[in-house]
């Protein structure tokens, strides 16, 4: 499993328009083979921060959504409106921790 994460940083004016970009693409990324989980999240400190969690079956598959045209318009419909360079990372989960029972 693959964990993707974005960083986006908006023009001010610009956050109603990313969200309507979101809005009309979300479904068809999270439909898009490989992907298992989509989330947009707020950065609480910076209103016009937000970022996107998703994971992937595999590294190929993320890929393969990044080589799609679905991501293409998507993301060129989307670049236009940031104050800065968005920043991307991927990992990998080496483990997870369970919480422990408090019984």
């Amino acid at each position: 499993m693959l964990v993707r994460i974005v960083r986006m940083t908006f023009q001010e004016d610009k956050l109603s328009d990313f969200h309507t970009i979101f809005d009309d693409s979300k479904h068809q990324i999270r439909a898009f083979p490989g992907n298992r989980f989509l989330q947009l999240l707020s950065d609480p400190d910076h209103p016009n921060v937000r970022m996107t969690y998703s994971l992937w079956d595999s590294a190929e598959e993320l890929d393969a959504y990044r080589k799609s045209e679905l991501f293409r318009t998507t993301w060129a419909a989307i670049k236009v409106l940031f104050a800065e360079r968005a920043i991307a990372f991927s990992g990998e989960n080496l483990e997870t921790i369970p919480l422990l029972d408090e019984a």
